[in-house]
């Protein structure tokens, strides 16, 4: 098979394992990423199922596992902090049969990262400025680097994908607003330390989480109702909008809200969704957040974007490099399993911060039965569980 080469634009989560499979199946992918860096902060996010499994594969299963945590409660509090319900997650482990860990996304990444970076032409702080699609491959104008040719290219850059509005169009024909935003702030030397115990505060129409992390340092989530407003993209009227909408909240609230005049990094997005008919258009491809979203609270899309990853990979293997072949299998394989995990991210966005006070009450209660055997089980099997088999592929330039 004649050495394709392929630019991956995204050095998230789906860039990088894609990267590592491309390379084991023989062709040349070049990664380039519009920061100076390997992003570092953000949120935690749960990782079993799938995606565990292609960790596995690429031997990262006890780092993942050295810098992730075991939550042993998801607790809901009242504005003096004292408990009104909550579960074990217990329940997790045992519908993933203990392949289950709760870690930062910005670990991830970089672990996934370190298994591609000897191996792996990487471009950061620049990104793709243009894209002219030719038959025998992609002429690719950077912003900074200049003009290259490759035979393929494809966008694993994220909700916001600069890939997708270049081949496909803009961000607003595939976004699907769920009517919420999130941010999300680490802060060091925070008191009181939950251990491996999520806590969630919550009123109608907004919730903080906190989260208590390695190294003294503890992450707090804010979600809330955004109400078709736009969010700002500067640092100073990010804090103004998150100490407006929880200005009169309780619980550790105001305590919380002192620590943004210490913050200088803020993660701030819509909760959103995209939703294609088709992941590819001729030499040009996506993979993760960029061909399907499914939202950041629904707490699977780094395990998704691996899956994806990896079957795109695979089926390029599998067609010897023959692109359009590969890219509608790819499509065919994955597109109703993916359909199925939105649909249950819109249920949990719902459960996650509701919107109306009787809405709060009823996830209340509908947590508190959790702890009927079974009924969690019955509850969340659907979405935990991934019913898919992952494909086998031959990768003969693997190690």
């Amino acid at each position: 098979m004649k050495e394709k080469t392929i630019l991956i634009s995204g050095a998230g989560i789906a860039g990088p394992t894609l990267a590592y499979w491309l390379k084991a199946a023989g062709f040349a992918p070049t990664l380039v990423e519009s920061a100076p860096a390997l992003r570092s902060g953000g949120y935690v996010v749960d990782f079993w199922g799938l995606g565990y499994d292609i960790a596995e594969r690429m031997g990262l299963l006890e780092p993942i596992n050295r810098v992730g945590y075991h939550v042993r409660e998801m607790r809901i509090v009242d504005d003096r902090g004292e408990r009104i319900t909550g579960f074990g997650t217990s329940v997790f482990a045992e519908l993933t049969g203990g392949r289950y860990v709760t870690l930062a996304r910005s670990d991830l990444s970089r672990l996934l990262f370190e298994a591609i970076k000897d191996r792996t032409e990487t471009i950061f702080g620049d990104e793709v400025f243009s894209l002219e699609q030719q038959a025998d491959g992609v002429e690719v104008q950077f912003k900074r680097a200049g003009r290259r040719r490759f035979d393929l290219v494809i966008g694993t850059d994220g909700l916001h994908s600069q890939v997708r509005k270049l081949a496909f169009g803009p961000t607003d024909r595939f976004e699907k607003h769920l009517g919420y935003a999130v941010a999300a702030i680490e802060v060091r030397g925070y008191r009181p330390r939950d251990e491996d115990v999520y806590i969630i505060y919550g009123q109608p129409g907004r919730m903080l989480g906190r989260f208590t992390q390695h190294d003294d340092r503890t992450l707090f989530l804010f979600v809330f109702t955004t109400e078709g407003s736009v969010l700002p993209a500067q640092l100073d009227p990010q804090k103004a909008m998150l100490r407006e909408k929880f200005r009169d909240a309780g619980w550790e609230t105001p305590r919380v809200l002192d620590e943004l005049d210490q913050t200088q990094e803020l993660y701030l997005d819509d909760v959103s969704q995209i939703r294609m008919d088709s992941w590819s258009r001729d030499r040009v491809a996506l993979a993760g957040d960029a061909a399907f979203c499914v939202s950041l609270l629904a707490g699977q899309g780094s395990a998704l974007a691996m899956i994806s990853a990896y079957v795109l990979a695979g089926e390029l293997a599998r067609a010897d490099g023959r692109h359009d072949e590969a890219f509608a299998k790819y499509e065919r394989l994955l597109r109703a399993f993916i359909g199925s995990k939105q649909r249950g991210a819109e249920r949990f966005a719902a459960v996650f911060a509701p919107k109306t006070g009787w809405g709060l009450q009823f996830r209340n209660q509908v947590i508190k039965a959790f702890s009927i055997p079974g009924l969690a089980r019955l509850a969340v099997g659907r979405d935990v569980i991934d019913r898919l088999q992952l494909p086998e592929y031959r990768w003969p330039a693997a190690g």
